[in-house]
């Protein structure tokens, strides 16, 4: 069984077995701000601080029926005790979470975590029933309302979905852009269909333009800078060259939409085609923006 969902066992059995559904994710995101490296990651989301990887979890869970659900509750239905199998630094903190917030009501539940940690409420749609004046204000001031046109360039590798995603909220990303060939991962979240879905959730469009990526069996072998330096070259002399108009087609995408991002998988830019892919769209004759990688 992964670590991660025996942090969840863990919690529902210190909390005699059972949990309330719109909990779950308030505590565990407590128990992630006490760790350095937490299991989950959030995103501010409809209700506040959330997980689509947590959620996952919790229906792959229910699944194996090692959980069961009703309307309101999730509820524990095995007998191991998951609290043994923890690590004692992470028994700790989750024995302090449900300490400090396992008897809080809902309602300040909810408010405890928007005061303390305004970012993840930015995307409520209950905070103002909630918050008070000054309390919104701290939510609003996290809220990134540029509107400057930027061209921005992402990869996902090493991130979270939940990170990837915080890094498109922060700089107020309006529409992510494929530009893998096959956007296929194994990594959660990061498959087409999926990424679309979480991304909208989040209210980022989402678009796939395949033509300007680069075929699989090309990126075989890729051992040194050099290699990638080649590939990239020959990626300039004969697909950005070949596809100019769809070039164009996302310069418009970024006059529409002001701040959009092209995205593939590598973590370093320098071993990514996204890179001389800017590089080409900057060159047009009507580009006149900023390139920013995140």
């Amino acid at each position: 069984m992964f670590y991660r969902r025996k942090i969840i066992y863990s919690l529902i059995q210190m909390l005699g077995g059972e949990l309330e559904k719109i909990r779950i994710q308030k505590l565990l995101f407590l128990f992630s701000q006490k760790k350095n490296k937490a299991e989950y990651d959030f995103v501010p989301y409809k209700y506040g601080c959330y997980s689509f990887s947590l959620k996952a979890d919790l229906l792959t869970m229910l699944k194996k029926e090692s959980l069961l659900e009703n309307e309101n509750l999730y509820i524990k239905n095995t007998l191991v005790d998951s609290i043994k199998a923890l690590k004692p630094d992470d028994k700790k903190l989750l024995s302090e979470v449900v300490t400090l917030y396992g008897n809080m009501s809902n309602e300040a539940l909810i408010k405890h975590t928007y005061v303390n940690f305004p970012y993840y409420a930015s995307k409520s749609t209950i905070a103002d029933k909630i918050l008070n004046i000054d309390q919104l204000a701290k939510v609003n001031l996290q809220i990134n309302k540029s509107f400057e046109r930027v061209l921005f360039t992402i990869g996902y590798e090493g991130n979270s979905l939940e990170e990837y995603l915080n890094k498109l909220i922060r700089n107020n990303v309006r529409l992510l852009v494929d530009v893998r060939k096959n956007p296929l991962s194994m990594k959660f979240g990061f498959s087409k269909a999926l990424l679309k879905k979480y991304c909208e959730s989040v209210g980022i469009g989402y678009l796939h333009i395949p033509e300007v990526g680069i075929n699989s069996e090309l990126r075989q072998e890729l051992d040194s800078q050099e290699d990638y330096d080649k590939l990239f070259k020959k990626y300039k002399k004969t697909v950005l060259l070949d596809t100019i108009p769809t070039q164009e087609n996302i310069l418009k995408l970024l006059e529409q939409h002001q701040r959009i991002a092209l995205t593939c998988f590598e973590a370093n830019i320098c071993q990514c085609h996204r890179k001389p892919l800017a590089e080409a769209i900057e060159k047009l004759p009507t580009f006149e923006y900023k390139v920013k990688h995140i």
